[in-house]
C-alpha cells in the first residue's frame, strides 16, 4: 500500500502558483466595491433617510425603525444589481467564529408567483435559534427563540451572492449571546467617561472613538499534507511532530521574500478583502517558517473587529481555492514562534488622537498624560481580567513561551515616558512639562537620510506597550475575536476615566484651581499604577518573582484565570459601565469553561487514536522488520557474531518495545484521566480537571512519539513530518 505522507509531499511539490486576475483600476477605485457604504446610502436612500441613517452611526441617535422600509428597499436594490439573491443576519455568537443563515428575497405574490421582497422588519431583526449556540444556561434546549438586530454603525456588505447585515445576538429574555452586544456597550462608555475628561482641556470635543489596528499572523500549509494530518484537520494544531533540523534558527524567513505561491494568495486576498471595505495594508513574512501577517490600516473598534472576523473567513476560502489550509491555531508547530493578533488600540476624538504625544501647548501636555495614566490605571486595576479575555485552550500554548508575551500583564513606557511620569510624580505641581516628539538621527552613511527616531522603544516581551499614540495588546491570539479583549479595556479604561474625573470634580468643588486638581490625582494614580510599569525582559524568572511582589495576576492555569471575571470589582467595572450583567458574565464563564474542556477533549481523544492506529503500529512494524534482520544475522553468522553485528537494531528494538509501552500505558491513564473528569458536573472543577491531569499527559504521551519518530524508518512513517508541513515550495 502506497504511503499516503509520501503522495502528499509529491503533490505539494507539484503545485504552482495560481494566476491572480488583478483589477486594472487602482484599489482605491474598487475599494468597498461590495460595501453599502456612505456613498451607496446617498445614491439609494431618500435625502431624509439618509440624514437620519447617518445621525444614528456618527451621534448614537436612537434608530427609528419607521425608516428601516426604505433603508431596506435601497439596500435590496443595490444588492440585486450585484447578482444578489439572498440575504443574512451576520452575526458573532461565542464560539470565536461568525454565524448566518441565508433566506432568498422572494415571497408569494398572491398570483400563483413569486416577488423578490425585502423589508424594513427583515433588515432590524431576525430570530435564529438561541438554544443551539453557547450560552452558559441562559437558555434551555426547549427554549429556543432569540434575536439578531442590525447594527447601522457596522455597514452592510455582500458576499458572493448574500446581503450581509451586522447584527448583535441576544437571547428572547435580553442577555446578549454574542461579542458585539457588550463591545458596543464597552465603547459607549469609554465615549462618554472619554468625553467628559475632554472637556476639561477642550469644550469642543463632542465624542471619543477608540480605535483598533490588529495584526493577523497565521500559518499556511500544503493542503495535501494537511489532509493526511488529522490532528491539524480535527484540532487546528500537530499534537506530535519532531522539531525540524531547520526551522526558525537562522532568522532568514522573517521579512525575507515571500514564496511565489503564498505571493498569489496573498494578492487575490488583498484584492477581496479591499472589495469588501477592509483597508489591507501591510503583508510579510512572520519569523517561523510557513508563517506569515497581514495588518490594516486602523478602523473605529467595532468596525475593525467586523472586519477581523471577516477576514478570517475570507482567508480560509481563499487559502483553499490555493491548495492551502490556514492555520489560525496560537501554536499550531511546537517550538517555534505561535502566532498572535497585536491589538493596536488608542483613543480619538472629532478634534485629535488624546495619546498623541507632542503637544503644542501644556494643556495638550497634560491632557496626554492624564489619558496615558488612566489607561495604566485601568489596566492596573483590572490586569487579571485583562489576561483572561485573552486566554484560551489554543492560547494557553502561547502565552509565557519565549516568543510571545508572559502569562502576567505590565506596561512598558520607554524611557522618556517613565521617566516624565517620575518627575511629575515627585516635581512640585505647578511645573511645566513637555512630552518630545520625533527626534532626528544621522547615519555616518552619506547615502542614507536623516531618520526620525521615537521617543521610545520597543519591548517585544511586553503584553500592553505604549509604541507612540497607541496601545500595543500583544497577548491576543491569532484566532480569537478581538472583541473580546477591547470589551475589558474600554470598560477598563472607561472605569478609570469616570474615577479620576469624579475625584477632580471633588477637588474644584473645594475650590482648588482645575489643572493643579488634575495633577493632584494624576501624582496619585503615578503613584498607584507603578506596578503594572516595567521595562525590563518579561520573559525572565526574575520577573515573576518581582511581579508576585507587586501583587500582579500571576495565575497560569487558563480555567482558574476565567475566574477574574467573576471577582467582585470586576462584576462592579462591567455592570457600573452598563456593559454586562453579573448573570451574564457567570454565563459567559460557563460557556469559557464548556469550551476549554471540549477542545482538551477532542485533542486528547485525537491523540488516542493517532498514536494507537499510526504510530504504535509503524513503530512495531519496523521493530518486526529489526527483529527479522537480527534473526537472519543470527543464522547466518552464528549468535556470539551476530551480537556484534546487529548491536544496533537490537538497541533500537528495545528502545522501540520501552517506548511503545509508556505510549500504551499513557493512553490507558489518559483515557482513565477523562473518564472520571467527565463525571465532574461543576463546569469549572471539570475544566480544571482537564488542564492538570489530562493536558500533561498529553505531553508525555507527545514526547515518547517524537522520539519514536526519530528512530522509526522514515519511508514507514505515515504523517508529514515538520521539514515537510513548514517550509512551502
Amino acid at each position: 500500500m502506497a504511503n499516503l505522507r509520501f503522495e502528499a509531499v509529491a503533490g505539494a511539490f507539484k503545485k504552482r502558483p495560481l494566476n491572480v486576475e488583478i483589477p486594472k483600476n487602482r484599489p482605491s477605485e474598487y475599494f468597498a466595491k461590495y460595501v453599502f457604504n456612505r456613498q451607496k446610502m446617498y445614491e439609494y436612500l431618500p435625502a431624509d433617510v439618509y440624514e437620519t441613517l447617518i445621525d444614528v452611526i456618527d451621534n448614537g441617535s436612537r434608530l427609528d425603525r419607521s425608516i428601516a422600509d426604505a433603508v431596506a428597499s435601497g439596500m435590496k436594490k443595490w444588492a440585486m444589481k450585484n447578482g444578489v439573491t439572498h440575504y443574512t443576519h451576520w452575526f458573532q455568537p461565542l464560539t470565536e467564529g461568525t454565524a448566518e443563515k441565508h433566506d432568498a428575497f422572494v415571497e408569494h405574490d398572491g398570483k400563483g408567483g413569486m416577488v423578490e421582497d425585502f423589508s424594513g422588519k427583515l433588515l432590524v431583526q431576525q430570530e435564529p435559534d438561541a438554544s443551539s449556540f453557547p450560552n452558559g444556561g441562559i437558555r434551555n434546549t426547549f427554549e429556543a427563540r432569540g434575536y439578531s438586530a442590525w447594527d447601522p454603525t457596522s455597514p452592510v456588505f455582500i458576499m458572493d451572492d448574500t446581503l450581509c447585515i451586522p447584527t448583535i445576538f441576544i437571547s428572547y429574555t435580553g442577555e446578549a449571546l454574542d461579542y458585539k452586544a457588550p463591545l458596543l456597550r464597552s465603547l459607549h462608555a469609554v465615549n462618554i467617561a472619554a468625553t467628559e475628561v475632554c472637556h476639561y482641556f477642550n469644550e469642543d470635543v463632542k465624542k471619543v472613538s477608540a480605535n483598533l489596528g490588529w495584526e493577523q499572523e497565521y500559518f499556511l500549509v500544503d493542503e495535501d499534507l494537511y489532509s493526511v494530518r488529522p490532528d491539524l484537520m480535527l484540532t487546528g494544531r500537530t499534537l506530535m511532530g519532531h522539531d525540524s533540523a531547520k526551522d526558525q534558527q537562522m532568522d532568514d524567513h522573517y521579512f525575507g521574500t515571500i514564496p511565489e505561491r503564498v505571493q498569489a494568495f496573498m494578492k487575490d486576498l488583498e484584492i477581496q478583502a479591499l472589495e469588501l471595505g477592509i483597508p489591507c495594508k501591510t503583508r510579510h513574512n512572520e519569523v517561523a517558517p510557513g508563517q506569515f501577517e497581514l495588518a490594516p490600516i486602523f478602523e473605529e473598534c467595532n468596525l475593525a473587529v467586523d472586519h477581523n472576523m471577516l477576514l478570517m473567513s475570507l482567508m480560509r476560502k481563499i487559502a483553499n481555492k490555493h491548495g492551502f489550509r490556514v492555520l489560525l491555531h496560537e501554536k499550531p508547530f511546537n517550538g517555534i514562534n505561535g502566532s498572535g493578533k497585536h491589538n493596536n488600540w488608542s483613543l480619538t476624538t472629532d478634534t485629535g488622537i488624546l495619546l498623541h504625544k507632542s503637544g503644542k501647548t501644556p494643556e495638550d501636555n497634560l491632557r496626554f498624560v492624564v489619558f496615558i495614566v488612566e489607561t495604566l490605571m485601568g489596566v492596573y486595576r483590572h490586569n487579571g481580567l485583562l489576561k483572561a479575555s485573552v486566554m484560551s485552550a489554543t492560547n494557553d500554548h502561547r502565552l509565557g513561551a519565549n516568543e510571545a508575551p508572559p502569562a502576567i500583564i505590565s506596561s512598558f513606557l520607554g524611557k522618556q515616558l517613565s521617566v516624565l511620569l517620575d518627575h511629575i510624580e515627585k516635581s512640585d505641581k505647578n511645573d511645566l512639562f513637555t512630552v518630545a516628539g520625533k527626534k532626528g538621527m544621522k547615519l555616518d552613511i552619506p547615502e542614507i537620510p536623516e531618520l526620525m527616531i521615537d521617543n521610545t522603544d520597543r519591548n517585544r516581551t511586553s503584553p500592553f506597550a505604549f509604541t507612540g499614540n497607541r496601545f500595543e495588546f500583544r497577548a491576543v491570539g491569532s484566532e480569537a475575536n478581538c472583541a473580546s479583549a477591547m470589551i475589558v479595556l474600554n470598560a477598563a479604561v472607561a472605569e478609570a476615566l469616570t474615577h479620576f474625573k469624579e475625584r477632580v470634580d471633588a477637588l474644584i468643588a473645594k475650590g482648588e484651581e482645575k489643572n493643579s486638581a488634575i495633577v493632584d490625582i494624576i501624582r496619585e494614580d503615578i503613584k498607584a499604577t507603578k506596578p503594572i510599569r516595567f521595562d525590563g525582559n518579561g520573559y525572565s524568572e526574575e520577573w515573576k518573582v518581582e511581579a508576585a511582589k507587586r501583587g500582579l495576576d500571576c495565575e497560569a492555569s487558563c480555567p482558574v484565570c476565567f475566574d477574574r471575571y467573576l471577582d467582585n470589582k470586576s462584576v462592579k467595572m462591567f455592570e457600573d459601565m452598563n456593559v454586562m450583567k453579573d448573570y451574564e458574565l457567570k454565563a459567559r464563564n460557563e460557556v469559557k469553561w464548556e469550551t476549554y474542556t471540549k477542545k482538551i477533549q477532542i485533542e486528547a481523544r485525537v491523540l488516542g487514536d493517532l498514536v494507537m492506529n499510526h504510530i504504535v503500529p509503524v513503530a512495531t512494524h519496523y521493530q518486526s522488520q529489526l527483529a527479522n534482520n537480527v534473526q537472519s544475522m543470527f543464522n547466518i553468522f552464528g549468535r556470539e557474531e551476530g551480537q556484534v553485528l546487529t548491536a544496533r537494531n537490537i538497541k533500537i528494538i528495545k528502545e522501540i518495545a520501552e517506548r511503545t509501552q509508556k505510549i500504551e500505558t499513557g493512553v490507558e491513564e489518559l483515557v482513565d484521566a477523562r473518564r472520571s473528569a467527565n463525571k465532574i458536573d461543576d463546569a469549572r472543577e471539570r475544566a480544571i480537571a482537564y488542564h492538570d491531569s489530562i493536558a500533561t499527559r498529553m505531553e508525555d504521551i507527545r514526547y515518547q512519539c517524537d522520539k519514536l519518530e526519530l528512530i522509526v524508518s522514515d519511508e514507514l512513517w505515515t504523517l508529514p513530518k515538520y521539514r515537510e508541513l513548514l517550509f512551502i515550495r
